[in-house]
């Protein structure tokens, strides 16, 4: 019974984590069209934006699906693959890059669901 509970923490803890992580916006840029999740299109203006992105500095930043991005260097560590495209009418998902963190934000709530 001793090692049922221990086993059943276990698998609790681990679950748990696993759910924290699940909910990071870490992304990783592809190479091809073809490997990515959500085609992006970066504007020059905020006012352009679905999504207003803040590249965050440390991958526990990267918090929930409100624009605080978090580059990984490895596709099998990143919950969403982007792909850049040159112009806006190929791209599902139009951003901004802003400096600041404060800035995040959903401009256009009905694109939400490709982040997630």
């Amino acid at each position: 019974m001793k090692r049922f509970c221990i086993l059943l923490a276990v698998v609790f803890v681990a679950a748990f984590a696993g759910s924290s992580e699940a909910k990071a916006q870490t992304v990783y840029s592809v190479q091809y069209r073809s490997d990515a999740d959500v085609k992006v299109y970066v504007t020059k203006y905020k006012s352009d934006a679905d999504l207003v992105v803040y590249k965050c500095k440390y991958r526990s930043d990267a918090d929930g699906n409100k624009g605080l991005w978090y580059f990984v260097d490895y596709r099998s560590d990143a919950k969403k693959k982007v792909y850049f495209v040159d112009h806006k009418s190929d791209a599902d998902l139009v951003i901004y890059f802003t400096e600041y963190k404060s800035d995040a934000e959903w401009k256009n709530k009905s694109k939400q669901h490709l982040m997630y």
